[in-house]
């Protein structure tokens, strides 16, 4: 029998704007990086090809050079392709996960950025604490 009870999320706290903000900040440079490495891959695709297809059809006959051409253009277009394809995507998540409308993955996320967050802090405990002993051998 179906369950009646739709499940119900936890209540989320409201984020302070500053880690809207890095998140912000973070889609941006994860799906900006792969923007830029989608059309780099393109650009490099077309010079190379600008520049080996000559060479190519005067070194060799005619057919290896048009097989090498063509794959090179479909793998330059493939990679390009799958690059923005990529960046939409992290894109898409992240501005989901900013929103709050918690994307497939963004629990585990939250769990790494606590762990992180929890280290840190013990690690800044565990300094403050040598820092004391220090300061308090010195004075004796």
């Amino acid at each position: 029998m179906a369950d009646v009870h739709p499940q119900r999320r936890p209540q989320q706290r409201p984020q302070p704007a500053s880690h809207q903000v890095v998140k912000a900040a973070t889609a941006v440079t994860a799906g900006g990086s792969l923007m830029v490495l989608s059309g780099l891959t393109l650009a490099g695709t077309v010079v190379l090809l600008t520049i080996a297809t000559p060479a190519m059809v005067i070194c060799s006959p005619v057919l290896v050079p048009a097989i090498i051409t063509v794959f090179l253009l479909i793998t330059g277009f493939l990679t390009s392709g799958g690059l923005g394809v990529a960046a939409v995507a992290v894109f898409s998540w992240v501005y989901k996960y900013v929103t709050g409308k918690h994307p497939p993955g963004a629990d585990q996320l939250d769990q790494a950025r606590m762990k992180l967050a929890s280290k840190a802090r013990d690690m800044k405990e565990q300094f403050a604490q040598q820092q004391q002993q220090q300061t308090g051998a010195r004075a004796s």
